[in-house]
């Protein structure tokens, strides 16, 4: 190492470099004399200068290739998918309607209506898809092309670049209308970008759903519903239910029935959400039907009629619960007296007639399904003209209606056997909610089952000229012996009972509506009579519901004739102490 040189003015050997002046001086800032600080800077190296390169190959990395199915839609053009097949189905169903019904072709049009305004008022509505997914690939091509174009031509770029007021005054020039709308598109376009910029936690949805509740397929059937309505048919949810669990209308495992041009660009949740399992019940169609009456009323002004109450009423009374017209005509005045709403939605009902301040506008249970609503009306009266609690009832005058209804043995034992003939020779039989083990089935509920597997996984899918092969060449042999017994109609065996007797004389026999007993249906340790559970047991099952549910609707039904009855006899109290007043002012005068 070589010695440090001595400053000759202190002798120090400490020494440091200005880095601002390049001076070198010593600890007590003595300038050392006769140094140079020379800095060489050169641009051209000479052929004799070693230079230090680093070759680059000329192989691109591979890109990490995805997995995924090149087939398959994902986000909102799988949405858009998603939509095309249910309004698909959705023709399908209609098509199937008109046949089983004989619906006018008008039906159609309805339901096309009512089905864009349920788009329309979706909470996520289908995207445009093909409009931006053909954008975007020609959004990708433009900028391919454009950075060619400057790559190549360098100098058309930037000149383009310096002389912009040029070309917005040609295109203006050109067209000002087409000007102004590029300049709002550009507006929106820029607005848009600062919101995700702001925002971009907001477009990622934590609990992302591919479809929710009102994207799924029973809203088909709500579209259904409300287009029925809309031309007064007299349906119920219980024929829709009963079409759908027989496969003649489309709507369980109605995937066969698409081509695999559709269904090959399905995810697993796609194909999830078009396969329910089960039928819908009649609570869950009500809902989505409701809904969708009050929100096109609510947004459009579009008011669905009230339900053809008549001949549904008339179906509940013969086939529910095997009545005669005089139950018909109770029913019916009973529901005038508890102003039964008929609409889809109790907001689309008037409100009631409020006689005093207290009264309400409307009435609890008010948004149940209609023919709920009628049944329950039904078993009411049915309870005032028999009590249903295991004591006799008999009628003291010959024009009480009481006394044109069967008698309550006999109507009794009718009913039961329409509920055995309901399990023999019902159509929903063999529908999944029902238990039917093969090995209790006869030969002849046997054949009923094969062709109805038949009908349902194999005649859909193959041609007819395969299905008219098979039975002109392997039909399948018939015996004479094992003919199929008739199917009876359940409401036809209470037909030819004997009426109900007058009570001659006997004071200790109560009168129909007498001794009036209501059940609390939220009372878990009661047990309702064996009558009267017989007959809710059969008709919530008839209607679609549970049986508690029925019972809840009936209490309710119960509860509000109580407060009708009370208020009508203090009116009539109330009459007569004013005639009575006026009377005896008349008499002192």
């Amino acid at each position: 190492m070589a010695p440090r040189r001595k400053c000759p003015l202190c002798g120090s050997k400490q020494w440091h470099k200005d880095s601002s002046s390049g001076l070198v001086a010593c600890s007590e800032g003595h300038v050392i004399q006769n140094f140079r600080n020379e800095s060489g800077e050169t641009q051209d190296l000479g052929n004799y200068t070693m230079r230090k390169r680093i070759l680059k190959s000329g192989r691109k990395k591979s890109a990490r290739q995805s997995r995924a199915d090149p087939k398959l839609y994902h986000g909102e053009r799988a949405r858009f998918h998603y939509y095309q097949c249910l309004q698909l189905v959705l023709r399908r169903q209609i098509a199937a309607l008109i046949a089983l019904w004989d619906l006018p072709p008008e039906f159609e049009t309805v339901c096309r209506d009512i089905w864009g305004l349920h788009l329309t008022l979706l909470p996520r509505p289908p995207p445009a898809e093909p409009y931006h997914h053909m954008r975007e690939q020609k959004g990708s091509d433009s900028d391919t092309g454009d950075t060619k174009l400057s790559l190549d031509n360098p100098k058309e770029s930037r000149s383009g670049d310096d002389d912009p007021q040029s070309s917005s005054s040609s295109s203006e020039e050109e067209d000002p209308e087409l000007a102004e709308l590029l300049r709002e598109n550009s507006e929106l376009s820029s607005s848009d970008e600062e919101k995700d910029h702001t925002s971009p936690k907001q477009g990622v949805q934590s609990n992302y759903r591919f479809v929710s509740a009102y994207d799924r397929p029973v809203n088909c059937i709500a579209v259904l519903v409300v287009a029925c309505w809309t031309m007064r048919l007299p349906v119920m949810y219980k024929d829709f239910i009963d079409v759908i669990e027989s496969y003649e209308l489309p709507y369980l495992d109605f995937l066969r029935l698409l081509s695999s041009d559709m269904t090959c660009h399905l995810t697993k949740h796609a194909v999830r959400a078009l396969s329910p399992h089960f039928a819908p019940s009649t609570l869950y169609i009500h809902r989505f039907a409701s809904r969708l009456a009050k929100l096109i009323y609510a947004n459009y002004g579009v008011f669905t009629p009230e339900l053809n109450a008549s001949p549904v009423l008339w179906r509940v009374v013969q086939q529910c619960l095997g009545g005669t017209p005089t139950l018909y005509g109770l029913a019916k005045r009973l529901g005038y007296i508890l102003s039964l709403p008929l609409t889809l939605h109790h907001s689309l009902s008037p409100t009631l007639r409020r006689i005093t301040p207290d009264d309400p506008d409307i009435h609890i249970y008010d948004n149940i399904p209609p023919e709920l609503a009628l049944v329950a009306t039904a078993i009411v009266v049915l309870k005032l003209v028999y009590g249903l609690d295991g004591k006799l009832r008999l009628p003291r005058d010959v024009k009480d209606p009481a006394s044109a209804l069967p008698d309550v043995r006999g109507y009794l034992s009718a009913f039961r056997i329409m509920g055995e003939a309901d399990d023999r020779h019902n159509e929903k039989r063999f529908s999944s909610k029902v238990s039917m083990p093969t090995g209790d089935m006869d030969l002849a509920t046997i054949d009923e089952f094969l062709d109805f597997c038949e009908r349902v996984l194999i005649q859909s899918q193959r041609g007819e000229s395969d299905q008219q092969i098979l039975d002109n060449y392997f039909p399948l042999s018939t015996e004479s012996g094992d003919a199929r017994p008739e199917a009876i109609a359940p409401h036809s065996i209470v037909e030819g009972l004997s009426a109900t007797k007058i009570n001659i004389g006997e004071t200790t026999v109560l009168q129909p509506g007498e001794s009036y007993t209501i059940y609390h249906s939220r009372d878990v340790l009661g047990n309702l009579p064996e009558e009267q559970a017989l007959i809710i047991t059969r008709s919530a099952k008839w209607v679609g519901v549970s049986d508690d549910y029925l019972c809840e609707v009936v209490e309710r039904f119960e509860r509000r004739l109580r407060r009708w009855y009370y208020k009508e006899r203090r009116r009539e109290k109330e009459e007569k102490e004013s005639e009575g007043e006026r009377l005896f002012d008349g008499m002192k005068d």
